[in-house]
């Protein structure tokens, strides 16, 4: 990682600060025709591309069988299971705890408002399976849907690994297919034969994925546009081999991966350039992230380093726990030394399906709420009408919409 001063990097933060969420220029053309043959074809295409890109069998069943998620979950390891179910319980509870409520309100004489939280009623969770299986993304993904109440769960990972399988088992999972890429996100939009289609997809996926839910969004719901990993760090007294230990873990998902340190300490930024040498020298993927997209940038002091990192709004944020009430745009925050990044993926509860390239500055990470719609609701009465009706009919009357006040004048002879 370079080490550079924040002062002199203007351009360089701006150009990180627009970085955009993903480069879908580059495969929109072949994701389109995927998408396109899938919705036009159905399952002849679906199987053509699974069999093509994923490696999907002439006669084998894109539905994954009950018999082998069973078979799954009898063949990984006891401390597997014992994790997997420590971690679905932290996040569980932490989505029950996320849980809006209905609710209803009087707001004056004759009139209650109030609203009505309702569930998605089905949900497509797409749970990677290319460089590195994720069985933590079936957690995360299906969990929230159910504790949100939606209907119809489906699973979708491009050859399922065992313990891919394994914790679809133990959540549950009826509905699971193993199709990936952009003819997965196509076939959970428009449906075919033999998936039916859903109301919203969720969950991260490569760059083919991410286009593909670009494409289908205006037919069905996704979650967000998730580009590259990202991680930074603000800290001028934290401990140097943790701070280069998270970089080094979130470079290791993807060569494209964003790396950022923000400090006011030369010295700290000298021993963590040299502990990121040191832990990345045997992880050939991390290595090339640090080198091509790692930062390390010496403010003048920490609230100028605040502000650079509110400015670049990253997925992963760590702080030192005297500026969490300073962080305004970050996917998921990480406070103090002991606080590994690596939680947030795994084990402590918040979702690891996380905003990426910027997009931190409008929304945080999946959660319950994903699943959810929220539903006004208004109960007036007579004398709630009389309150409300002076209030409305000159508004319509300003717009010129006479049937829109009509609506309320009509009503108001026999309040």
């Amino acid at each position: 990682m370079r080490i550079l001063r924040l002062e002199r990097s203007a351009k360089l933060v701006a150009e990180i600060v627009q970085r955009g969420a993903a480069d879908t220029a580059r495969v929109g053309p072949t994701v389109r025709k995927i998408v396109d043959a899938v919705r036009r074809e159905g399952d002849g295409a679906l199987r053509k591309y699974a069999a093509k890109l994923d490696g999907l069998s002439k006669n084998q069943p894109l539905r994954v069988s009950a018999d082998e998620l069973k078979a799954a979950w009898h063949a990984v390891d006891d401390d597997f299971r014992l994790a997997l179910q420590a971690a679905a319980n932290n996040i569980r509870q932490f989505c029950e705890w996320q849980m809006p409520r209905s609710w209803s309100r009087s707001a004056g004489p004759g009139v209650r408002l109030g609203q009505l939280v309702r569930p998605i009623d089905s949900v497509g969770c797409y749970v990677p399976g290319g460089r590195y299986p994720l069985p933590s993304t079936v957690l995360m993904t299906v969990i929230p849907a159910q504790v949100a109440g939606v209907g119809r769960i489906v699973v979708v990972s491009p050859k399922p690994a065992k313990e891919t399988l394994a914790a679809a088992y133990f959540l549950g999972v009826e509905e699971m297919y193993r199709i990936g890429g952009a003819q997965a996100v196509a076939a959970l939009a428009y449906g075919t034969d033999s998936v039916d289609a859903v109301a919203k997809i969720v969950g991260p996926g490569n760059i083919y994925v991410t286009t593909a839910k670009k494409l289908v969004a205006f037919d069905c719901g996704i979650d967000m546009l998730a580009g590259p990993t990202e991680a930074l760090v603000v800290s001028e007294k934290g401990n140097a081999r943790f701070i280069a230990a998270d970089l080094v873990a979130q470079a290791e998902h993807d060569p494209e991966t964003l790396l950022v340190f923000l400090t006011a300490s030369k010295q700290l930024a000298q021993k963590v350039k040299k502990e990121i040498a040191v832990q990345a020298a045997r992880n050939p993927i991390a290595r090339q992230a640090l080198a091509k997209r790692g930062y390390i940038f010496v403010a003048r002091d920490i609230a100028q380093a605040m502000e650079a990192a509110n400015q670049i709004a990253a997925e992963h944020l760590t702080v030192d726990e005297e500026l969490l009430d300073a962080v305004a745009n970050a996917g998921s925050v990480f406070v103090g030394d002991y606080a590994a990044q690596s939680f947030g993926d795994y084990a402590s509860g918040p979702n690891h399906v996380l905003p990426t390239g910027g997009l931190a500055r409008v929304r945080g990470g999946l959660s319950v709420t994903d699943y959810l719609k929220i539903i006004a609701v208004q109960q007036v009465s007579a004398k709630g009408l009389r309150k409300l009706a002076p209030i409305a009919l000159p508004l319509a009357g300003a717009e010129g919409l006479v049937a829109h006040a009509n609506s309320v004048s009509v009503r108001c002879k026999d309040a």
